[in-house]
């Protein structure tokens, strides 16, 4: 029987249906479902998903395990390590998926890189290196993502882990973290671009490319951009060099050539707080070798100031055909939610809470909590569409359709003998832990 709640609080009379978002996500499941080899596996993959989807204080092989009902980790760990699925078509699926439910011909890719903050130098791809997620050089593991955004939701549909030089240079440490032979170094820019070849040659209908100052200062990927007629509107630093006038200048030296009415306050998007309001200016660039066939596109250089402080920030702008100057302005501010994405798929979903070190297991986990992201976001938009809001209430966000899954249909066992296994199970574990550290450091290095 299918079970609805329904609720009056506050004038507002609301109604919730789990069951439809347990279809959903048994509707995704089943599409991956003959990516693995067996069914115990699919069955292994359901429950890691659901536990990725509930309310855990720390997810991981270990506690998702016990939320499952299982024994102890070994199952979720071999199904991240050595069973028999593809990941990357797993992927494929997930990209799919959302473009169903989110396609759309003007979409934006938004690329964008990410720190996990790690200890110890054996995980795959750490490094002392800047990550925005502390704000500084840290012990970190960073990573590529590509999210699509349209005006229903967004999401991600691609990821990409970023080896540095001192990987990539060192054979034995490659294999020791399960490295394919042939991956070897490729920079930030070189992985969005892959990822973002990927998803064109797979058909994802999108008009745009937005990217910070790491990807518009890339010639390679805007070049490739305008030979596949892909608009993009990409941040670059203020001393990156532009053509105007038939000169070379850097992009900050050019404001002498914006009059004082030549800045026009525009709207970049709807924040919490409101419309995110700058003042914008415009300057046509030199065109520099042959235009796309059959396209006169256009390049600008596009300025932001803030209205309060005053702080400049520069783009790189390409359009295949003439647009209004307002689209650009759009795309620039549609980048920002590549930061929502990162934030809502590692408070939900655990995008960053993995305790894996090796490669292989490290895209498993990553490719399953984009499933699980990609769930809730449909369901968010179906939401959307099936029940609109009543006046007074924002509409379901993926956030609190995630507190109401975890609470309604992942229910953790509650059996009180499976709790008490556990304990006894992990205390064991780690005693043995500590034997071999302490026999490990008796022994000297």
């Amino acid at each position: 029987m299918r079970t609805k709640h329904q609720t009056v609080a506050a004038g507002h009379s609301v109604e919730v249906d789990p069951a439809r978002w347990q279809e959903l996500l048994d509707e995704l499941l089943g599409r991956v479902a003959g990516r693995f080899a067996r069914v115990d596996l699919r069955r292994r993959a359901k429950a890691f998903v659901r536990g990725l989807l509930a309310d855990l204080p720390r997810k991981n092989c270990w506690t998702i395990a016990e939320h499952a009902g299982n024994p102890n980790p070994d199952g979720m760990q071999h199904l991240l390590s050595r069973a028999v699925w593809d990941h990357d078509a797993v992927r494929d699926d997930v990209r799919a998926y959302l473009v169903e439910y989110l396609g759309d011909p003007g979409a934006v890719l938004v690329v964008d890189e990410t720190g996990d903050l790690k200890k110890g130098t054996t995980t795959v791809g750490v490094k002392r290196q800047y990550t925005g997620t502390a704000g500084r050089v840290e012990n970190a593991q960073v990573a590529v993502y590509l999210v699509y955004a349209t005006a229903a939701g967004h999401a991600v549909i691609d990821r990409e882990l970023y080896l540095p030089r001192s990987w990539t240079d060192d054979p034995d440490r490659l294999q020791a973290a399960g490295v394919p032979h042939e991956v070897g170094f490729a920079t930030k820019p070189a992985l969005a671009q892959a990822m973002i070849r990927r998803a064109l040659d797979a058909g994802v209908p999108a008009a745009w490319v937005a990217g910070d100052e790491v990807y518009g200062a890339n010639p390679g990927l805007r070049a490739e951009l305008e030979a596949r007629g892909v608009g993009y509107v990409l941040a670059v630093a203020c001393d990156h060099l532009v053509g105007f006038g038939g000169a070379t200048h850097r992009a900050d030296a050019l404001l002498w050539q914006v009059p004082a009415r030549a800045w026009q306050q525009i709207s970049c998007g709807k924040g919490a707080k409101g419309h995110r309001l700058y003042d914008w200016a415009f300057l046509r660039l030199d065109h520099h070798g042959p235009a796309p066939a059959g396209q006169a596109g256009q390049h600008w250089l596009m300025v932001r100031r803030n209205q309060r402080t005053g702080e400049l920030a520069f783009y790189r702008c390409y359009t295949p055909r003439p647009v209004p100057l307002a689209v650009l302005v759009k795309v620039a501010g549609t980048r920002w939610t590549v930061e929502e994405r990162f934030q809502t798929s590692k408070g939900l979903v655990g995008l960053d809470q993995h305790q894996v070190r090796r490669w292989r297991s490290w895209y498993r986990w990553v490719t399953l909590a984009m499933l699980a992201h990609a769930f809730l976001v449909v369901a968010a938009v179906t939401e959307h569409t099936r029940q609109p809001p009543p006046s007074g209430l924002i509409p379901l966000t993926c956030n609190e359709i995630q507190h109401l899954f975890a609470a309604l249909v992942a229910t953790p066992i509650v059996d009180p003998r499976h709790r008490l296994g556990w304990s006894i199970w992990r205390r064991q574990h780690q005693a043995r832990a500590r034997a071999c550290h302490y026999r490990r450091q008796a022994n000297g290095p």
